[in-house]
C-alpha cells in the first residue's frame, strides 16, 4: 500500500486498488452530513469496528442513485479526474516534470484550478506548438504597482509580449511554455499576486466597481467582494505546493471570513477535510459572483451566478444586501436546452449575514448541480429546473434563516469610468480605453513608464479597460500628454462604438473558437461606423456591440444590443435586443451570417432605427419594439438607403481637384469623399487638441 501526503496538517490518503471505498453521495441535509462523518475506508479484511479503519474521505457527488439502486450516479470524466487528484495535485505534479511540451488530459483539467489553460496555435501546420495561458485573480480588479510591473515583465520574458485585460477584471498572460510555468507562477505569487481559482470548477474572480471612489457604499462593496473571494478560496494548499514548494504567501484573513468558513451549524461543511466548503469534488462547474452598489452596473450584475447589491440607509451607511441568483451566459449552438439567463431576485440579508448567505447558495449548487453533463452544470440550470421558490427554500436550510424581501432598486446604468475623475480624497483617477483589453506595443511601453514613474496602482474594469489611481493634480497634464502620444486618448477622442464594444480572444489560441473575435472586431467596428454614416446616424450615436468566437459567451454578447456569436468559419449568429445598461437578454435574430454580408443586414436595421425610432430610443429597445419578424422583412426587402443627390461640399473642399483626389482615395476604403475627409479632420483635431487644457 502506498501513501500520498496532503501536507503536514492533513491526514494521509491511502491509494490502493484493493481497498473498498464506501462512497458518500452528497450532503442533502444535516442528518446526511452527520452520517457522512462516520464514513471510513476499510481494507477487504476489515470491518467497520476494526481498529485498522482508514482516514475519512468525503465526496460531494450530486444526484445520488435512487433508493435500492447500488450503481453510482453517472458522472462526467472531469468529476473522476477531480476525485482521483489528491485535491488537484495528481497527475499534474508528475506531468509538469516531463520533457514533453504538453500535459495529459487529466492534468489539462486540473491545471485550470491553478489558473491556467493549455493551448496551441491552431494556425500552425504540422506538429502542435503548445503553450499555456495564465489568468490572475484580482478581486475588484485591484492590481498593485508591484504586480503590474511584474506582469509587464513576464509578458516580455515568458509570454508573447502582450497583456490582456479580461471581462472579469483580471490579466491573461499568453504564450508561456511548460518549462517556464513554475518560474512564472512563483514570480506572480512572490509579487503578492495569484492565479489560484482563476479557472476551474470553483468560484472565479469576484467583480466589483473598479472606480477608486472614496464613498462608503463603494468601499463597502469592494471590501465585501474581497471577503467573498477569501471565503471561497481553496484551503488545501495544492496551489502553493505545486508552485512555491508549499510556502504560503497569504495576508491575514478578516476574522469574519474565518468564522463564516468554519461555521457548520447548518450542515454546510465537510468536517476534517482540507477543503471544508469544496470537498474533493469542488463545484459542478465554474461559479461567478459580482458585488456592486445601486445604479452602477459596470459589473454586468445580472450575468453572474450570484449578484450582490449594497443597500444603504438615508445617511449612506450600508445596512445589507440584495441578492440575485442564476445568471450565466454560456450555451451550445443548436441545443435549445442550453441558454443564457439573467439573474433573478432571491432576497435581502443584513450586512453581517452576507458571507453565510453566499456560502449557503454555493453549497446548494455543490450538492444539487448536475455532475453528469457539464453543459447543464451551471447554477442557472438548477434554478430553471427547480424554480426560484424551491431554490430559495433549500438555500434557507443551509443559511439557517429566511431571506427578507428584496429591496426596491433604482434603474441600472452602465458606468465606464473613462477619463479623469475625482476620487474624493484629493487625488484623481484616470480611466483609459483599451481596445479588446489588449495592451501591446507602444501603449504597453508607455503605460509601464507612467505607472512606474508615478508609483501608481491600477484597477482593471469588467469592460476590459484600465484605471490609473491615486494621481496628484500636478501630474494630470504630463500624464495626459504622454498617454495621448501612445494612442491612449481621452474618451471624447475615441469612437463611441469602440467605447462599449468587447470581444473575446478567440482565434488562434482558444480551442473552442469557431471564428474570429478580438482580431476581427477592429474591422467590424469600422464597417459599422461606415454604415452609420451611410444611413445618416450621427458620430456621437452608438450601440453596444460584443463579439465572441463561440457560443460560450465570454464577452457577454447575449447582453449586447448587437451580439455576434461565432457559428462557423467567417460566420456569425446575430443577437439583437439587449439594453445599453445591460439589463435584458438579447435574442437570436439570424444564423450563419457571413462576415462579408454583414452590411446587407446592418444597413436596413440602422437605417430604419434612424427613421422610425421613438425619442431617445436605443437600438436594442427599437429592435424589440418592432419585433424580429418585421425586422427580417425589412432586411429581405432592402434595396439600399434613399440618398440625397450627390454634390460637392464646397464648405469642406475648396476646389474640384481636391474633391476628386479625396473621392478616389475614399473609394479604396469603401467610403465617399466627405466621410474620409471628416475622418481625417477628426484625427487631426484629436492629435492637436488632446492634452491641451487637461
Amino acid at each position: 500500500m502506498t501513501t500520498t501526503s496532503f501536507g503536514a496538517s492533513n491526514a494521509a490518503v491511502f491509494i490502493d486498488p484493493t481497498i473498498q471505498i464506501h462512497t458518500f453521495h452528497g450532503l442533502k441535509s444535516t442528518t446526511s452530513l452527520a452520517l457522512a462523518r462516520h464514513v471510513r475506508f476499510f481494507a477487504p479484511s476489515s470491518s467497520p469496528s476494526s481498529s485498522s479503519s482508514y482516514p475519512l474521505l468525503v465526496r460531494a457527488v450530486s444526484t445520488p442513485a435512487k433508493p435500492g439502486v447500488a450503481a453510482e450516479p453517472k458522472r462526467s470524466k472531469v468529476e473522476i479526474f477531480k476525485e482521483h487528484s489528491n485535491y488537484i495535485r495528481y497527475p499534474l505534479n508528475e506531468e509538469l516534470l516531463t520533457d514533453a511540451p504538453n500535459i495529459n488530459e487529466a492534468a489539462t483539467q486540473l491545471i485550470k484550478f491553478h489558473g491556467s489553460y493549455q493551448q496551441y496555435n491552431r494556425e500552425d501546420r504540422g506538429q502542435r506548438s503548445y503553450s499555456f495561458m495564465l489568468r490572475t485573480k484580482n478581486p475588484c480588479g485591484k492590481v498593485s504597482n508591484q504586480l503590474y510591473l511584474t506582469m509587464d515583465d513576464l509578458a516580455d520574458h515568458f509570454g508573447i509580449g502582450t497583456l490582456r485585460l479580461t471581462t472579469r477584471q483580471t490579466f491573461q498572460l499568453h504564450g508561456v511554455l511548460k518549462k517556464d510555468l513554475k518560474t512564472v507562477m512563483s514570480t506572480i505569487i512572490r509579487s503578492m499576486g495569484s492565479t489560484l481559482g482563476a479557472c476551474g470548477d470553483l468560484n472565479r474572480n469576484v467583480l466589483a466597481p473598479a472606480a477608486p471612489l472614496v464613498r462608503k457604499d463603494y468601499l463597502f462593496a469592494q471590501q465585501t467582494a474581497e471577503n467573498i473571494a477569501a471565503l471561497l478560496t481553496p484551503q488545501s494548499g495544492f496551489y502553493y505546493d505545486m508552485w512555491v514548494d508549499g510556502e504560503k504567501f497569504m495576508s491575514a484573513e478578516p476574522p469574519e471570513v474565518v468564522e463564516a468558513r468554519n461555521d457548520n451549524s447548518n450542515g454546510t461543511n465537510f468536517e476534517d477535510s482540507p477543503e471544508p466548503i469544496y470537498g474533493t469534488q469542488f463545484l459542478p462547474r465554474k461559479f461567478k459572483i459580482a458585488v456592486t452598489v445601486p445604479v452602477d452596473n459596470s459589473v454586468d450584475i445580472l450575468t453572474n451566478d450570484i449578484g450582490v447589491v449594497v443597500i444603504s440607509d438615508a445617511e449612506g451607511e450600508p445596512q445589507g444586501f440584495n441578492i440575485y441568483v442564476g445568471g450565466g451566459m454560456g450555451r451550445t449552438h443548436r441545443q435549445e436546452t442550453t441558454f443564457p439567463r439573467l439573474g433573478e431576485p432571491l432576497g435581502y440579508v443584513p450586512k453581517e449575514d452576507i458571507l453565510y448567505a453566499v456560502k449557503a447558495i454555493v453549497v446548494t449548487q455543490r450538492e444539487n448541480g448536475r455532475r453528469d453533463d457539464r453543459k447543464y452544470s451551471r447554477l442557472k440550470y438548477l434554478i430553471s429546473s427547480w424554480g426560484i421558490e424551491k431554490f430559495r427554500s433549500v438555500v434557507e436550510q443551509y443559511y439557517g434563516k429566511k431571506f427578507k424581501p428584496f429591496r426596491e432598486l433604482p434603474e441600472w446604468k452602465f458606468e465606464s469610468y473613462l477619463g479623469w475623475h475625482e476620487q474624493g480624497d484629493g487625488h484623481l483617477y484616470c480611466g483609459l480605453h483599451v481596445d479588446s483589453g489588449r495592451i501591446a506595443g507602444q501603449m504597453k511601453k508607455t503605460l509601464r513608464e507612467v505607472i512606474e514613474k508615478y508609483n501608481l496602482d491600477v484597477r482593471i474594469t469588467p469592460n476590459q479597460n484600465i484605471i490609473l489611481t491615486n494621481i496628484r493634480n500636478a501630474w494630470k497634464r504630463p500624464i495626459t500628454t504622454v498617454l495621448a502620444q501612445s494612442g491612449l486618448l481621452q474618451p471624447r477622442y475615441v469612437d463611441p462604438l469602440n467605447l462599449t464594444a468587447m470581444a473575446c480572444p478567440a482565434m488562434p489560441l482558444c480551442p473552442l473558437a469557431i471564428t474570429e473575435a478580438e482580431r476581427g472586431i477592429p474591422d467590424i467596428l469600422k464597417r459599422v461606423r461606415a454604415v452609420f454614416e451611410k444611413v445618416g446616424l450621427k458620430y456621437s450615436e452608438s450601440v453596444v456591440i460584443r463579439i465572441t468566437g463561440c457560443p460560450n459567451g465570454c464577452a457577454r454578447p447575449y447582453m449586447a444590443e448587437l451580439g455576434l456569436v461565432g457559428d462557423g468559419p467567417n460566420s456569425y449568429q446575430l443577437w439583437l435586443g439587449g439594453k445599453p445598461n445591460q439589463t435584458s437578454l438579447a435574442r437570436t435574430f439570424m444564423d450563419k451570417v457571413k462576415i462579408h454580408d454583414l452590411e446587407k443586414v446592418l444597413e436596413p436595421l440602422f437605417y430604419h432605427w434612424k427613421r422610425k425610432r421613438h425619442s431617445k430610443e436605443s437600438f436594442g429597445d427599437f429592435t424589440n419594439r418592432l419585433g424580429f419578424e418585421k425586422l427580417k422583412e425589412l432586411v429581405e426587402k432592402w434595396d439600399g438607403p434613399v440618398l440625397a443627390p450627390a454634390r460637392y461640399n464646397l464648405k469642406l473642399f475648396a476646389d474640384k481637384d481636391t474633391f476628386e483626389a479625396m473621392d478616389n482615395l475614399a473609394r479604396l476604403q469603401n467610403k465617399n469623399a466627405h466621410q474620409l475627409a471628416m475622418e481625417v479632420v477628426r484625427n487631426y483635431v484629436a492629435a492637436q487638441q488632446n492634452g491641451r487644457n487637461e
